[in-house]
């Protein structure tokens, strides 16, 4: 069975401890390289799916590419508490549009 793993900093994924989520923190100060090889021993490891905040994946863009063709991980944006890009809800978009073949977000107003 695959678990489920959260990165980023500490303010914005300390809670998902509490919904037994494994929590990774990485701060916005961590080296590149540092945040990248934690990305990867945790992609490596028996976790199906990847929480990550968005200003994370900012900076380990090249990094998470390495994973895209793949089944596992599955590499999931979500908002952090503070330097949000928008591309979480940008890649639900992109995944929504692959499987359904439609932009269903599509508004004529």
């Amino acid at each position: 069975m695959y678990k489920i793993a959260v990165l980023g900093d500490y303010d914005s994924i300390y809670g998902f401890s509490s919904l037994g989520l494994t929590t990774f923190p990485v701060e916005m100060d961590t080296p590149v390289e540092e945040a990248a090889k934690i990305l990867r021993k945790v992609a490596d490891s028996d976790y199906g799916v990847i929480y990550m905040t968005e200003a994370l994946a900012a900076v380990l863009e090249s990094e998470i590419a390495r994973y895209a063709g793949s089944i596992t991980p599955a590499i999931i944006l979500i908002p952090g508490v503070r330097n949000n890009t928008g591309n979480g809800i940008a890649h639900v978009k992109k995944s929504v549009e692959q499987a359904v073949g439609s932009d269903i977000l599509f508004s004529d107003k």
